[in-house]
């Protein structure tokens, strides 16, 4: 495989991108890219397609492309011009890049375009190369689009029964309703709170500081209030849970909890919740239950906001017979059984794709 080395300038202009406070988002289907990834959507576009964007200010680096047009925000440099070179090939070269250690600023890292424009660089000569190393690429993240996908449909369906059954009563409509302080239920159903469907499992949890994961064989997930943090070497939960967002991350924007549904063998930090449910609710009932319930007005702290073990076990809910419950919970397994096959198929399709990342970029593995 020929080889060419030049500067990154010689390939690709980055451009600043344009501010667009929320106020001024114009409802449409475009969406508006800040560091972090999608942020809003807008009716106008600052990129033609495809968008390929890294972090400015705050997230510095974090390569994303869109295969649309795109409205670039502030917080990003975006590519406004390739020159002579494959733009998907471009965005997997940028993900071997280590472009936050070119950022300054002190409180808040920020990237100069001019410094990584000048940034010497190695990459294959011949853009049908590119383009062939780009599609390798480019299935696996296909794949794991598709799976993501998947797993988003078979979510919304059981979140569509959910609300069938549960919020608007629709297979119990011939049954005698009965007023509660929620409204009218079925007769035999009862108005409850979450502490009675709810284990909880936050005695269990061990900080560990980023200095101690360093040094640590990435083996099992590491999880914080909204996301998987880290890996570590040992674990301290095995099986189905859910993790609800303590403090930091702990409401959505439209005021539903943080969430998230983890399986096998993990470690938790003290940031989370950790969940599961009893009195008929499996993790996959509760997880569904809890997208459908605002937690908002159960939050404190105005600088940093949380969600007390007492606020979240005295939020009301409808508590159906525990037969409805498990109906219910067996109709929704398979959706989630699937989920976790496809999510687990996919973190192993990236561990190959990363692995494969920088010999294909690096010309390491000449496939010619």
């Amino acid at each position: 495989m020929k080889m060419i080395r030049c500067l990154l300038g010689d390939i690709i202009t980055f451009q600043r991108g344009y501010d667009l406070p929320r106020t001024k988002m114009v409802p449409g289907s475009i969406p508006v890219v800040g560091s972090n990834g999608i942020i809003g959507y807008h009716n106008q576009h600052t990129t033609e397609a495809p968008c390929i964007t890294i972090g400015r200010s705050g997230n510095v680096g974090n390569p994303k492309i869109l295969y649309e047009r795109a409205w670039a925000h502030n917080t990003t440099l975006f590519v406004k011009e390739f020159k002579n070179v494959d733009p998907v090939f471009v965005y997997y070269f940028l993900l071997t890049l280590d472009l936050g250690h070119y950022s300054g600023g002190s409180a808040v890292p920020t990237l100069n375009r001019n410094h990584i424009h000048s940034l010497s660089i190695t990459i294959p000569a011949e853009i049908e190369t590119q383009k062939r190393i780009a599609r390798i690429l480019s299935s696996f993240d296909d794949k794991i689009e598709v799976n993501n996908q998947i797993n988003r449909n078979l979510e919304e369906h059981a979140k569509a029964i959910f609300k069938s059954w549960f919020v608007d009563f629709e297979p119990f409509k011939g049954r005698k309703f009965v007023d509660s302080e929620l409204g009218p239920i079925p007769e035999g159903w009862k108005v409850g709170t979450l502490g009675d469907i709810i284990e909880l499992h936050d005695y269990k949890r061990i900080p560990l500081s980023s200095r101690q994961r360093e040094n640590m064989e990435k083996k099992y997930p590491y999880y914080g209030a909204a996301s998987l943090m880290d890996y570590v070497d040992n674990y301290l939960f095995d099986g189905v849970y859910l993790l609800l967002g303590e403090d930091g991350t702990v409401v959505t924007d439209d005021g539903m909890p943080v969430l998230q549904y983890v399986w096998g063998r993990f470690w938790v930090n003290n940031h989370a919740h950790i969940l599961t449910g009893k009195n008929g609710y499996s993790a996959e009932t509760l997880y569904v239950l809890l997208k459908n319930t605002p937690v908002k007005s159960i939050v404190t702290g105005a600088v940093q906001p949380k969600i007390s073990q007492a606020n979240l076990k005295s939020i009301p809910i409808i508590i159906a017979p525990q037969d409805i419950i498990r109906k219910y919970g067996a109709l929704i397994e398979p959706f989630f059984e699937e989920i976790r096959r496809n999510s687990d198929e996919s973190s192993r399709l990236v561990s190959i794709r990363d692995a494969l990342l920088p010999k294909l970029i690096s010309g390491e593995m000449n496939f010619s």
